[in-house]
């Protein structure tokens, strides 16, 4: 069993920077692929990037650019830097877990998940 816990969001202006962390637990850590998404009020949970255990990395259009994620397997944990934050990116951001090597885009290719987030970015 793998759990994750994010941290790191918050209340900004558009145009700020945000970091998020995700810290999971297990000793095969640097054998995930773990992946960030994003909830809007009244919207379904979308994919925002991804990074495998050979560093891989995939990112949804929308934050390409802006955002970068990374993994430190010392430290069990995953980031996700957020820059030029935009009202559209608000949401809560939850860290998700796969065993294996591929990433995936969808929800369900990932078995473990945070509680999430709150990022909020104003105008």
């Amino acid at each position: 069993q793998v759990q994750v816990v994010e941290s790191g969001g918050g209340s900004v202006q558009a145009g700020a920077s945000l970091r998020l962390s995700c810290a999971a637990s297990g000793r095969t850590f640097s054998r995930y692929t773990m992946a960030w998404f994003r909830q809007a009020p009244g919207k379904e949970r979308e994919f925002v990037a991804h990074i495998s255990w050979i560093d891989n990395t995939n990112y949804a259009d929308s934050v390409k650019g802006r955002f970068t994620i990374s993994r430190d397997n010392a430290k069990n944990t995953v980031y996700l830097q957020m820059n030029s934050l935009k009202p559209e990116d608000t949401a809560v951001y939850y860290c998700a877990a796969k065993d294996g090597p591929f990433g995936s885009i969808g929800v369900r290719g990932y078995d473990y998940w945070g509680q999430g987030t709150q990022v909020t970015v104003s105008s």
